[in-house]
Protein backbone atom coordinates (compact mmCIF):
# COMPACT_ATOMS: atom_id res chain seq x y z
CA UNK A 1 0.00 0.00 0.00
CA UNK A 2 1.28 3.83 -0.56
CA UNK A 3 1.44 5.74 3.41
CA UNK A 4 0.68 9.45 3.45
CA UNK A 5 0.47 11.68 6.39
CA UNK A 6 -2.75 11.66 7.44
CA UNK A 7 -2.94 14.15 10.60
CA UNK A 8 -6.57 15.25 12.67
CA UNK A 9 -5.23 18.56 14.74
CA UNK A 10 -2.22 17.23 16.73
CA UNK A 11 -2.89 13.69 16.38
CA UNK A 12 -1.45 11.59 13.45
CA UNK A 13 -3.46 8.75 11.90
CA UNK A 14 -0.62 7.52 9.51
CA UNK A 15 2.94 6.54 9.80
CA UNK A 16 5.37 5.06 7.83
CA UNK A 17 7.60 2.11 7.93
CA UNK A 18 10.13 2.97 5.74
CA UNK A 19 10.46 6.75 7.50
CA UNK A 20 10.38 5.25 10.59
CA UNK A 21 13.66 3.35 9.82
CA UNK A 22 15.37 6.30 8.33
CA UNK A 23 14.73 8.46 11.54
CA UNK A 24 16.37 5.55 13.88
CA UNK A 25 19.29 4.92 11.16
CA UNK A 26 19.06 9.17 10.84
CA UNK A 27 19.65 8.96 15.20
CA UNK A 28 22.06 6.20 14.86
CA UNK A 29 24.64 8.11 12.44
CA UNK A 30 24.05 10.99 14.92
CA UNK A 31 25.71 9.21 17.78
CA UNK A 32 28.11 7.31 15.95
CA UNK A 33 29.86 10.47 15.56
CA UNK A 34 29.57 12.60 18.69
CA UNK A 35 31.49 12.47 21.93
CA UNK A 36 31.25 9.13 23.34
CA UNK A 37 29.58 7.80 26.70
CA UNK A 38 32.92 6.52 27.65
CA UNK A 39 31.51 4.73 30.80
CA UNK A 40 28.09 3.68 30.18
CA UNK A 41 26.09 0.95 31.64
CA UNK A 42 26.20 -2.53 30.23
CA UNK A 43 22.30 -3.85 31.05
CA UNK A 44 19.93 -0.90 30.55
CA UNK A 45 15.99 -1.06 30.96
CA UNK A 46 13.79 1.62 29.02
CA UNK A 47 10.07 1.85 30.19
CA UNK A 48 8.81 3.79 27.10
CA UNK A 49 11.15 2.57 24.30
CA UNK A 50 9.57 3.19 21.67
CA UNK A 51 9.75 7.45 20.80
CA UNK A 52 10.96 10.65 22.21
CA UNK A 53 13.56 10.42 25.20
CA UNK A 54 13.34 7.07 25.60
CA UNK A 55 14.09 6.06 22.20
CA UNK A 56 16.93 8.45 21.90
CA UNK A 57 18.02 6.89 25.03
CA UNK A 58 17.79 3.47 23.81
CA UNK A 59 19.91 4.82 20.69
CA UNK A 60 22.58 6.53 22.81
CA UNK A 61 23.64 4.25 24.83
CA UNK A 62 23.27 0.90 22.48
CA UNK A 63 25.25 3.02 19.74
CA UNK A 64 26.69 5.75 21.15
CA UNK A 65 29.89 4.46 23.11
CA UNK A 66 28.10 2.40 26.05
CA UNK A 67 27.32 -0.70 23.49
CA UNK A 68 24.77 -1.39 26.22
CA UNK A 69 22.44 -4.45 25.66
CA UNK A 70 18.68 -2.58 26.07
CA UNK A 71 15.27 -3.93 27.07
CA UNK A 72 12.38 -1.58 25.87
CA UNK A 73 8.92 -1.50 27.35
CA UNK A 74 6.36 0.13 25.24
CA UNK A 75 2.39 0.01 24.51
CA UNK A 76 2.28 0.02 20.64
CA UNK A 77 -0.04 -0.95 17.49
CA UNK A 78 1.33 -3.09 15.12
CA UNK A 79 -0.27 -2.94 11.31
CA UNK A 80 -3.59 -5.21 11.25
CA UNK A 81 -7.17 -4.63 9.22
CA UNK A 82 -7.14 -1.11 11.20
CA UNK A 83 -4.31 0.66 9.76
CA UNK A 84 -1.14 0.79 9.67
CA UNK A 85 -0.56 0.34 13.36
CA UNK A 86 2.00 3.26 15.39
CA UNK A 87 5.40 4.70 14.49
CA UNK A 88 6.14 3.37 17.55
CA UNK A 89 5.84 -0.57 16.61
CA UNK A 90 8.38 0.06 13.45
CA UNK A 91 10.68 2.73 15.87
CA UNK A 92 11.44 -0.92 17.79
CA UNK A 93 11.41 -3.23 14.97
CA UNK A 94 13.97 -1.13 13.20
CA UNK A 95 16.12 -0.17 16.20
CA UNK A 96 16.67 -4.04 17.41
CA UNK A 97 17.13 -5.22 13.59
CA UNK A 98 20.05 -2.73 13.95
CA UNK A 99 21.00 -2.94 17.38
CA UNK A 100 21.33 -7.17 17.24
CA UNK A 101 23.53 -6.54 14.29
CA UNK A 102 25.79 -4.70 15.99
CA UNK A 103 25.82 -8.17 18.19
CA UNK A 104 23.67 -6.43 20.86
CA UNK A 105 20.73 -7.43 23.07
CA UNK A 106 17.82 -5.47 22.49
CA UNK A 107 14.63 -7.27 23.41
CA UNK A 108 11.11 -5.42 23.17
CA UNK A 109 8.47 -6.24 25.41
CA UNK A 110 5.16 -4.15 23.70
CA UNK A 111 2.18 -4.43 26.24
CA UNK A 112 1.12 -2.17 29.39
CA UNK A 113 4.27 -1.20 31.11
CA UNK A 114 1.58 -0.41 34.37
CA UNK A 115 0.86 -4.25 34.61
CA UNK A 116 1.98 -6.46 36.70
CA UNK A 117 1.85 -9.19 34.50
CA UNK A 118 4.20 -7.28 32.42
CA UNK A 119 6.70 -6.64 35.35
CA UNK A 120 6.77 -10.05 36.08
CA UNK A 121 7.43 -10.66 32.75
CA UNK A 122 9.99 -8.23 32.22
CA UNK A 123 11.57 -9.71 35.56
CA UNK A 124 12.10 -13.12 34.28
CA UNK A 125 13.49 -12.52 31.63
CA UNK A 126 16.20 -10.26 32.97
CA UNK A 127 17.15 -12.72 35.71
CA UNK A 128 16.77 -16.06 33.29
CA UNK A 129 18.32 -13.88 29.99
CA UNK A 130 19.37 -11.12 30.67
CA UNK A 131 22.20 -11.55 32.97
CA UNK A 132 20.13 -11.73 36.35
CA UNK A 133 20.85 -7.29 36.93
CA UNK A 134 20.45 -4.17 35.83
CA UNK A 135 22.93 -0.98 35.67
CA UNK A 136 20.15 1.75 34.47
CA UNK A 137 16.32 1.84 34.40
CA UNK A 138 15.21 4.78 32.50
CA UNK A 139 11.40 5.40 33.09
CA UNK A 140 10.15 7.90 30.33
CA UNK A 141 6.73 6.64 30.09
CA UNK A 142 4.44 9.73 28.73
CA UNK A 143 0.67 8.74 28.73
CA UNK A 144 -2.86 10.42 29.31
CA UNK A 145 -3.93 7.60 31.27
CA UNK A 146 -3.05 4.92 34.03
CA UNK A 147 -4.92 1.26 35.39
CA UNK A 148 -5.44 2.48 39.47
CA UNK A 149 -3.04 -0.36 40.83
CA UNK A 150 -5.14 -1.58 43.52
CA UNK A 151 -9.37 -1.26 41.80
CA UNK A 152 -7.99 -1.52 37.93
CA UNK A 153 -10.14 1.82 37.18
CA UNK A 154 -8.81 3.89 34.29
CA UNK A 155 -7.25 7.09 35.69
CA UNK A 156 -6.66 10.09 33.53
CA UNK A 157 -4.36 12.92 33.20
CA UNK A 158 -5.53 16.64 32.57
CA UNK A 159 -3.50 19.66 31.56
CA UNK A 160 -5.03 22.61 33.07
CA UNK A 161 -4.13 25.18 35.21
CA UNK A 162 -4.64 25.63 38.77
CA UNK A 163 -6.20 28.34 40.64
CA UNK A 164 -7.24 30.26 37.76
CA UNK A 165 -7.88 30.15 33.88
CA UNK A 166 -5.37 30.80 31.19
CA UNK A 167 -5.05 31.46 28.00
CA UNK A 168 -2.89 30.54 25.20
CA UNK A 169 -2.61 29.66 21.25
CA UNK A 170 -1.64 26.35 20.34
CA UNK A 171 -0.19 25.03 16.51
CA UNK A 172 -3.22 22.95 14.55
CA UNK A 173 -0.93 21.12 12.79
CA UNK A 174 -3.84 19.98 10.14
CA UNK A 175 -4.90 23.40 9.06
CA UNK A 176 -1.53 24.98 9.83
CA UNK A 177 -2.93 27.64 12.46
CA UNK A 178 -2.59 29.16 15.36
CA UNK A 179 -5.47 28.90 17.93
CA UNK A 180 -6.62 30.00 21.12
CA UNK A 181 -7.53 28.31 23.67
CA UNK A 182 -8.87 29.32 27.18
CA UNK A 183 -8.43 26.51 30.27
CA UNK A 184 -10.66 26.66 32.95
CA UNK A 185 -8.81 25.79 36.11
CA UNK A 186 -8.14 21.95 37.22
CA UNK A 187 -10.64 20.64 40.11
CA UNK A 188 -8.86 18.69 43.45
CA UNK A 189 -9.71 15.51 41.88
CA UNK A 190 -8.26 16.69 38.38
CA UNK A 191 -4.86 17.58 39.74
CA UNK A 192 -4.72 14.64 41.83
CA UNK A 193 -5.43 12.27 39.27
CA UNK A 194 -2.89 14.01 36.93
CA UNK A 195 -0.17 13.49 39.62
CA UNK A 196 -1.16 10.22 39.93
CA UNK A 197 -0.83 9.02 36.08
CA UNK A 198 2.30 11.54 35.30
CA UNK A 199 4.23 11.66 38.85
CA UNK A 200 6.61 9.17 40.44
CA UNK A 201 4.14 6.68 41.95
CA UNK A 202 4.57 4.62 39.00
CA UNK A 203 8.22 4.57 38.34
CA UNK A 204 8.91 4.37 42.34
CA UNK A 205 6.81 1.32 41.95
CA UNK A 206 8.92 0.04 39.44
CA UNK A 207 11.96 0.38 41.03
CA UNK A 208 11.06 -0.83 44.16
CA UNK A 209 9.92 -4.06 42.39
CA UNK A 210 13.19 -4.75 40.80
CA UNK A 211 14.72 -4.19 43.96
CA UNK A 212 12.52 -6.57 45.90
CA UNK A 213 13.58 -8.90 42.83
CA UNK A 214 17.28 -8.41 43.59
CA UNK A 215 17.65 -7.18 39.78
CA UNK A 216 19.69 -4.10 40.25
CA UNK A 217 23.15 -4.04 40.09
CA UNK A 218 25.53 -2.50 42.67
CA UNK A 219 25.60 1.09 41.75
CA UNK A 220 22.67 1.16 39.69
CA UNK A 221 21.04 4.10 38.70
CA UNK A 222 17.43 5.04 37.64
CA UNK A 223 16.65 8.44 35.52
CA UNK A 224 13.07 10.02 34.60
CA UNK A 225 12.62 12.92 32.10
CA UNK A 226 10.98 16.34 33.06
CA UNK A 227 10.91 20.23 31.91
CA UNK A 228 10.57 23.53 33.86
CA UNK A 229 10.59 26.50 31.15
CA UNK A 230 10.81 29.98 31.36
CA UNK A 231 8.11 31.91 32.92
CA UNK A 232 5.81 32.69 29.77
CA UNK A 233 4.99 28.72 29.92
CA UNK A 234 4.43 28.29 33.56
CA UNK A 235 0.65 29.21 33.68
CA UNK A 236 -0.22 25.95 31.84
CA UNK A 237 2.30 23.76 32.63
CA UNK A 238 4.97 24.45 35.46
CA UNK A 239 2.19 26.08 38.06
CA UNK A 240 -0.49 23.89 36.23
CA UNK A 241 -1.68 20.08 37.02
CA UNK A 242 1.50 19.27 34.93
CA UNK A 243 3.89 20.89 36.87
CA UNK A 244 2.67 19.55 39.90
CA UNK A 245 3.19 15.84 38.96
CA UNK A 246 6.40 16.75 37.50
CA UNK A 247 7.21 18.43 41.57
CA UNK A 248 5.78 14.91 42.54
CA UNK A 249 8.34 13.00 40.29
CA UNK A 250 11.04 15.57 41.84
CA UNK A 251 10.39 14.65 44.99
CA UNK A 252 10.06 10.68 44.37
CA UNK A 253 13.74 11.03 43.03
CA UNK A 254 14.71 12.03 46.62
CA UNK A 255 13.24 8.41 48.14
CA UNK A 256 14.48 7.24 45.32
CA UNK A 257 17.89 8.27 45.81
CA UNK A 258 17.94 7.09 49.45
CA UNK A 259 16.97 3.71 48.44
CA UNK A 260 19.61 3.26 46.00
CA UNK A 261 22.46 5.00 47.86
CA UNK A 262 22.18 1.34 50.12
CA UNK A 263 24.15 -0.24 46.89
CA UNK A 264 25.72 3.15 45.90
CA UNK A 265 23.14 3.81 42.99
CA UNK A 266 21.20 7.32 42.24
CA UNK A 267 18.22 8.32 41.67
CA UNK A 268 17.86 11.68 39.50
CA UNK A 269 15.24 13.82 37.14
CA UNK A 270 16.91 14.97 34.18
CA UNK A 271 15.29 18.45 33.05
CA UNK A 272 15.35 18.76 29.39
CA UNK A 273 14.91 20.89 26.80
CA UNK A 274 11.54 22.04 25.37
CA UNK A 275 10.96 19.61 21.93
CA UNK A 276 8.26 18.65 19.54
CA UNK A 277 7.35 15.13 20.61
CA UNK A 278 3.60 13.19 20.99
CA UNK A 279 2.84 14.56 23.87
CA UNK A 280 4.29 18.38 23.85
CA UNK A 281 2.31 19.26 20.95
CA UNK A 282 -0.80 19.19 23.05
CA UNK A 283 0.39 21.58 25.78
CA UNK A 284 -1.70 24.86 25.25
CA UNK A 285 0.90 27.57 24.84
CA UNK A 286 3.72 25.49 24.38
CA UNK A 287 3.79 25.47 20.97
CA UNK A 288 4.38 29.10 20.32
CA UNK A 289 7.20 29.28 22.47
CA UNK A 290 8.46 26.27 20.55
CA UNK A 291 8.16 28.01 16.84
CA UNK A 292 10.38 30.92 19.16
CA UNK A 293 12.82 29.01 20.80
CA UNK A 294 14.15 27.05 17.40
CA UNK A 295 14.23 29.79 15.00
CA UNK A 296 16.38 31.87 18.05
CA UNK A 297 18.65 28.24 18.80
CA UNK A 298 18.82 27.29 15.27
CA UNK A 299 20.78 30.96 14.16
CA UNK A 300 22.70 31.05 17.20
CA UNK A 301 23.70 27.36 16.47
CA UNK A 302 22.44 25.89 19.82
CA UNK A 303 19.12 23.43 18.62
CA UNK A 304 19.10 19.73 19.84
CA UNK A 305 16.42 17.40 19.16
CA UNK A 306 15.97 14.42 21.06
CA UNK A 307 19.16 12.32 20.33
CA UNK A 308 21.41 15.27 20.69
CA UNK A 309 20.21 15.73 24.42
CA UNK A 310 20.10 12.36 25.55
CA UNK A 311 23.79 11.48 23.42
CA UNK A 312 24.97 14.99 25.64
CA UNK A 313 23.02 13.84 28.86
CA UNK A 314 25.19 10.24 29.41
CA UNK A 315 28.08 11.92 28.11
CA UNK A 316 28.87 14.64 29.85
CA UNK A 317 26.63 14.27 32.48
CA UNK A 318 25.31 10.71 34.10
CA UNK A 319 28.70 8.75 32.63
CA UNK A 320 31.55 11.49 33.38
CA UNK A 321 34.76 10.62 33.48
CA UNK A 322 35.17 11.65 37.10
CA UNK A 323 32.30 9.69 37.91
CA UNK A 324 30.41 13.24 39.33
CA UNK A 325 27.08 14.07 38.11
CA UNK A 326 26.63 17.92 38.24
CA UNK A 327 23.21 19.07 39.92
CA UNK A 328 21.05 22.25 40.56
CA UNK A 329 20.10 23.28 44.12
CA UNK A 330 17.14 21.32 43.59
CA UNK A 331 19.30 18.26 43.13
CA UNK A 332 17.87 18.17 39.07
CA UNK A 333 20.29 17.34 36.23
CA UNK A 334 19.66 20.76 33.71
CA UNK A 335 20.34 19.06 30.22
CA UNK A 336 17.86 22.43 29.35
CA UNK A 337 21.32 24.49 30.32
CA UNK A 338 21.43 25.95 26.69
CA UNK A 339 17.41 26.73 25.95
CA UNK A 340 17.98 28.81 29.78
CA UNK A 341 20.60 30.75 28.90
CA UNK A 342 19.63 34.32 29.05
CA UNK A 343 20.77 35.76 25.54
CA UNK A 344 18.54 32.58 24.13
CA UNK A 345 15.65 34.21 26.27
CA UNK A 346 15.60 37.52 25.55
CA UNK A 347 15.87 36.40 21.78
CA UNK A 348 12.64 34.59 22.26
CA UNK A 349 10.46 36.84 24.36
CA UNK A 350 11.34 39.39 21.35
CA UNK A 351 9.77 37.38 19.02
CA UNK A 352 6.68 36.52 20.95
CA UNK A 353 5.90 39.86 21.95
CA UNK A 354 5.98 40.21 17.94
CA UNK A 355 3.75 36.63 17.07
CA UNK A 356 0.48 36.83 16.11
CA UNK A 357 -1.61 34.05 14.11
CA UNK A 358 -1.44 35.98 11.04
CA UNK A 359 3.12 35.96 11.25
CA UNK A 360 3.66 32.76 13.45
CA UNK A 361 4.98 30.82 10.08
CA UNK A 362 6.95 33.64 9.17
CA UNK A 363 8.48 34.81 12.87
CA UNK A 364 8.57 31.29 13.96
CA UNK A 365 11.03 28.11 12.96
CA UNK A 366 7.42 26.79 11.76
CA UNK A 367 8.88 24.62 9.06
CA UNK A 368 11.03 23.22 11.24
CA UNK A 369 8.37 22.52 14.05
CA UNK A 370 6.22 20.75 11.88
CA UNK A 371 8.79 18.63 9.96
CA UNK A 372 9.96 17.25 13.26
CA UNK A 373 6.36 16.00 14.21
CA UNK A 374 6.17 14.43 10.55
CA UNK A 375 9.53 13.15 11.38
CA UNK A 376 8.07 11.28 13.98
CA UNK A 377 6.23 9.75 12.15
CA UNK A 378 8.03 8.75 9.27
CA UNK A 379 7.34 11.54 6.84
CA UNK A 380 9.22 14.03 5.72
CA UNK A 381 12.67 11.97 4.63
CA UNK A 382 14.27 12.94 0.97
CA UNK A 383 15.69 9.31 1.04
CA UNK A 384 12.29 7.64 1.26
CA UNK A 385 10.15 7.07 -1.80
CA UNK A 386 6.75 8.12 -0.44
CA UNK A 387 4.74 6.75 -3.63
CA UNK A 388 6.18 3.89 -3.50
CA UNK A 389 4.53 0.70 -2.09
CA UNK A 390 4.69 -0.65 1.76
CA UNK A 391 4.63 -4.35 2.31
CA UNK A 392 3.29 -4.06 5.78
CA UNK A 393 3.42 -8.13 5.99
CA UNK A 394 6.94 -7.30 6.75
CA UNK A 395 6.05 -5.62 9.98
CA UNK A 396 4.44 -8.08 11.76
CA UNK A 397 6.44 -8.50 15.40
CA UNK A 398 8.43 -6.46 17.45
Amino acid sequence: MIIQPIIKGQVAKSCHPVGCAEAVAEQIAYVRKAVPIARGPRKVLVLGASSGFGLASRIALAFGGARADTIGVAFERGPSDKGVGSAGWYNLIHFSHLAEKEGLIARNFVGDAFSPAMRRTIADYIRDEFGGSLDLVVYSLATGVRPDPQTGELIRSTIKPIGAPARGYTVNLEKDCLEEQRLDPASDREIEDTVKVMGGEDWESWIRFLRDEGLLAEGCQTLAFSYIGPAVTHAIYHHGTLGRAKAHLHQTADRLDGLLKVQKGAAHVVVCKALVTKASVFIPGLSPYLLALFRVMKAMGLHEGCIEQMQRLYAERIYRADGRIPVDDARLVRIDDREQRADVQEHVAALLAEMTPENFRSIGDYDGYKGDFLKLNGFGFDSVDYAGDVDLALYGAC
